[in-house]
């Protein structure tokens, strides 16, 4: 169901205002949001779901939607509304504060934050040694029972992208019937995350910001699990862009810009670092939150949002598999 608010800061500007589609998690938006509008004097009216159900959503929409803004968990979503052409050309003002690698290939969108896929463990259950040293062993006999995924969590589906763009669609779906086979299954990640920790499975996957957050949340105390990168660069730990975009059809367009340039900017970047959202800024130079380890010393995977796409083919598998 879509939740619709109208956040605090309708302040000065003459009543100026922009709605945003949120797909990101509500607490730190909202503390950009709250920023921005102190700073400016716009209001942001947010209505917030599931990114992939925002997509959709402007998708059926389309050149009608009455929003000016859409935020994205991962770069797919924003892809599949590139492709349908839904989005506005953004200025070089906005799009050079981050890596090209980290935003749209024509300009449509930009990289806001990053996050990357990991594998909560329970130590009392699986020891370092025993630990996998690719997403794919996952799929092996011996982790049946062991390992928990969300499927249906829109943090998925990119992780399957990126299994298919590295070892093509006979691997992918091997691996995915092989999960179906060995894991339990959860409604999100966060929920992966709590079972692993409460000692119900012995590991499963997330992004790693689920991890940071039940850490906080619990305590060093009450957190019994810890998080693990798969090394080499696999896939397993391949790096997620967390982006926005104005659509084409806003009616605000100067007002929808500032906001994104806004995100991107110095003090947008430093909230998301402050924040208790744990994923790392897009913008170089801003450090990340204190508890993340440097992006630079995690041997994650990196892969082109051209090449990930627009998880057309990874929701066709899942559903052909029976976990979609």
């Amino acid at each position: 169901m879509v939740v619709v608010g109208l956040l605090a800061g309708c302040g000065g500007g003459g009543g100026q205002s922009i709605v945003l589609y949120n797909g990101q998690h509500s607490q730190l938006t909202n503390e950009l949001v709250s920023a921005f509008e102190k700073q400016t004097g716009i209001s942001v009216r947010t209505r917030i779901d599931d990114s992939l159900v925002l997509a959709d959503q402007i998708l059926q929409e389309g050149h009608s939607s009455p929003a000016d803004v859409y935020i994205s968990e991962n770069s797919p979503e924003l892809m599949e509304l590139e492709q349908h052409g839904l989005l506005a050309r953004l200025s070089p003002s906005i799009l050079g504060q981050v890596p090209a690698a980290d935003e749209s290939p024509t300009g449509d969108w930009v990289g806001v934050a990053l996050r990357v896929s990991s594998l909560v463990y329970d130590p009392a259950l699986l020891r370092a040694s025993q630990l996998p040293t690719s997403i794919l062993d996952l799929a092996q006999p011996r982790w049946k029972g062991k390992v928990a995924i969300a499927p249906t969590d829109s943090d998925f589906p990119p992780l399957v992208g990126a299994v298919l763009d590295a070892y093509g669609t006979k691997t992918a779906t091997a691996w995915l019937e092989g999960l179906k086979r060995n894991a339990q299954t959860y409604v999100d990640e966060e929920s992966v995350a709590a079972a692993v920790n409460r000692g119900d499975v012995a590991c499963g996957v997330v992004n790693q910001y689920y991890w940071y957050r039940l850490r906080l949340e619990f305590g060093t105390g009450g957190t019994h699990s810890r998080v693990y990168y798969f090394p080499n660069h696999d896939v397993g730990s391949i790096t997620n862009i967390s982006g926005a975009a104005v659509l084409a059809s806003s009616r605000h367009r100067e007002d929808a810009d500032r906001f994104l340039r806004f995100l991107v900017s110095e003090q947008g970047q430093q909230i998301i670092s402050r924040s208790d959202d744990f994923e790392y800024p897009a913008r170089p130079g801003v450090k990340p939150n204190s508890a993340l380890p440097p992006l630079s010393t995690i041997a994650h995977a990196t892969l082109s949002v051209a090449a990930l796409g627009n998880d057309e083919r990874a929701a066709q598998l899942l559903q052909q598999i029976g976990l979609y």
